[in-house]
């Protein structure tokens, strides 16, 4: 992404346009419901997990993590999504340390495939979410899906999680669950399945790092989970990090997604205040 907008809405500033009362569609702090769940937070989220792969990511090696998550804060941003496989658990419990927890929204992801963590057991949703509350030092998770499925039959392979996710909701122990998916198989058996509250999907104009080149045949699926009711989170806005040496892809990807009416919120990876600075910019200066 480029970086060096200048530092903007902070302080009461963001406070202000978090309450949404703009009415921008573009507005980076308006109030959004995610799908049916009640979970309500702001349309632009903070990714923790650019280069993200056996707990690290980019923020966590820069060792600026803690200090990144809190500057999102502050500009106004109150969803921070993270996933075991990235790492960032304790630096997002260190960057919100004292705030009141109903005041920002935690989504996270269990890792289920070979690889990706350093460990190769893979033990119950139930053993895993107890860590995941210890590392982000809370009592509820507001969202826990199963990461990075790409198999079309992950449904039937992944029930045995499924199950252990639906138990926590109904115990108040997580506010929702969901899956981010990495393949058109396994977003159209995302679209098709009730259990499926909130759905990361890959979106924008270029078919990069996307389930497929052309935009047209994700969207229908995408329409597909908001008709239903599920919740949407679009990433992979800026093509995974790709048009970062593309900025004028930038603008337009964020138009062409809010164009389409069905995307509830959007995460960006951000790695600096800079980054955070230009993308509020950016999306502050798209017309209404």
């Amino acid at each position: 992404m480029a970086a060096g907008s200048g530092t903007v809405l902070l302080g009461s500033s963001a406070c202000s346009s978090f309450s949404g009362k703009s009415g921008r569609l573009s507005d980076p702090f308006r109030k959004i419901s995610l799908g049916k769940t009640g979970i309500k937070t702001t349309f632009l989220g903070m990714g923790t997990g650019y280069n993200g792969y056996n707990r690290s990511s980019s923020i966590t090696r820069a060792g600026t993590a803690e200090a990144v998550i809190r500057y999102a804060y502050d500009a106004g941003i109150r969803y921070f999504d993270c996933a075991d496989s990235y790492g960032t658990h304790p630096y997002v419990a260190a960057a919100l340390r004292g705030l009141p927890r109903e005041k920002y929204t935690i989504g996270t992801k269990i890792w289920v495939a070979p690889g990706g963590i350093p460990e190769t057991e893979r033990p119950d949703a139930e053993v895993v979410v107890d860590r995941f509350r210890k590392e982000l030092n809370t009592d509820y998770i507001d969202l826990v899906q199963i990461h990075c499925m790409t198999d079309g039959e992950w449904t039937t392979g992944q029930k045995r999680y499924m199950e252990g996710l639906e138990k926590l909701k109904a115990a108040n122990i997580i506010r929702a669950h969901g899956v981010s998916v990495h393949s058109l198989q396994a977003l159209r058996a995302a679209s098709a399945d009730p259990w499926v509250d909130i759905i990361h999907v890959r979106i924008n104009p270029y078919g990069e790092n996307m389930d497929e080149r052309d935009p047209e045949l994700v969207v229908p699926l995408i329409r597909k989970c908001h008709d239903s009711g599920k919740g949407l989170i679009g990433m992979k806005l800026a093509g995974g990090g790709n048009f970062r040496n593309e900025p004028e892809k930038l603008d337009p990807s964020l138009k062409f997604v809010l164009g389409l009416g069905i995307i509830d919120m959007i995460i960006l990876g951000f790695e600096s205040p800079e980054q955070i600075d230009d993308y509020i910019t950016r999306m502050n200066n798209i017309s209404a």
